[in-house]
């Protein structure tokens, strides 16, 4: 049973600001942590599903109402995944050489490229949710983090991890080859099934995962190797995607 609560728990504590109920960690079972990051989304997606329910329920302004959905999954994640949007945009928009762009991605600071790009995903996701009627088709917004996680993970266990990252060295040995197939399976389930439920609106799932592979893809062509940042990169521009085409179909 610990094989199974403990992982569970110190991804809650790791990628979930909501005050962890048990902190646990034991280091034989990080790589299996990332199983469990899909998870995390579960309940990113529940809460925003959840209020955006009852704010609709309630007759909250449209504004308002988007300004809540947009702020609420990077407010529930402490915005971790956001931060590695924004080291990823100013490594690669700086258009140094990859000695130079590994160089910015380490630097805490945040330059202009970082909040110019930010700015910009606020923006649109502001604007799609002020102009989308979500309706019912609210209860999409309880998978798109869970596709965007989804991906973060199978590029983990996939894709060869930049030299000096995190997910180097002896962490990369705990991650099992199963991982990599039970994620594969679990992604495509979850862009097909939504689509039974939800119609054309299930296919923001599909374009979650298209954003986020695309974006990983191309954070790692462009940064010579996989890493948390780029894991970050992917989910925020996939949930962007997603959100677009929730708010456009």
């Amino acid at each position: 049973m610990k094989k199974f609560v403990t992982p569970f728990f110190m991804a809650w504590g790791m990628f979930f600001a909501v005050p962890c109920p048990l902190r646990i960690w034991d280091e034989k079972l990080r790589g299996a942590m990332l199983l469990y990051l899909p998870l995390i989304g579960l309940l990113t997606g529940g809460a925003w599903a959840l209020l955006a329910y009852l704010l609709g329920l309630a007759g909250c302004p449209a504004l308002v109402l988007a300004a809540v959905l947009t702020l609420l999954p990077g407010a529930l994640t402490g915005f971790i995944h956001v931060d590695g949007f924004m080291d990823c945009c100013d490594a690669i928009l700086s258009r140094r050489d990859l000695e130079g762009r590994r160089r910015i991605l380490k630097d805490p600071h945040s330059g202009s490229f970082a909040v110019v790009s930010f700015g910009a995903v606020l923006l649109l996701e502001f604007s799609l949710f002020a102009s989308a009627k979500l309706d019912g088709r609210f209860l999409c917004l309880l998978f798109i983090p869970v596709v965007s996680r989804l991906c973060s993970v199978l590029a983990i266990c996939r894709c060869e991890p930049m030299p000096g990252s995190s997910y180097a060295g002896a962490f990369q040995d705990l991650i099992k080859p199963q991982y990599g197939h039970l994620t594969l399976n679990l992604l495509l389930l979850a862009c097909a099934f939504p689509v039974l439920l939800f119609g054309l609106s299930g296919l923001s799932m599909a374009a979650t995962a298209a954003g986020s592979l695309l974006a990983i893809w191309d954070g790692r062509r462009q940064l010579g190797g996989m890493s948390g940042d780029i894991s970050g990169f992917g989910i925020v521009c996939g949930e962007l995607c997603g959100v677009a085409v929730l708010a456009l179909v």
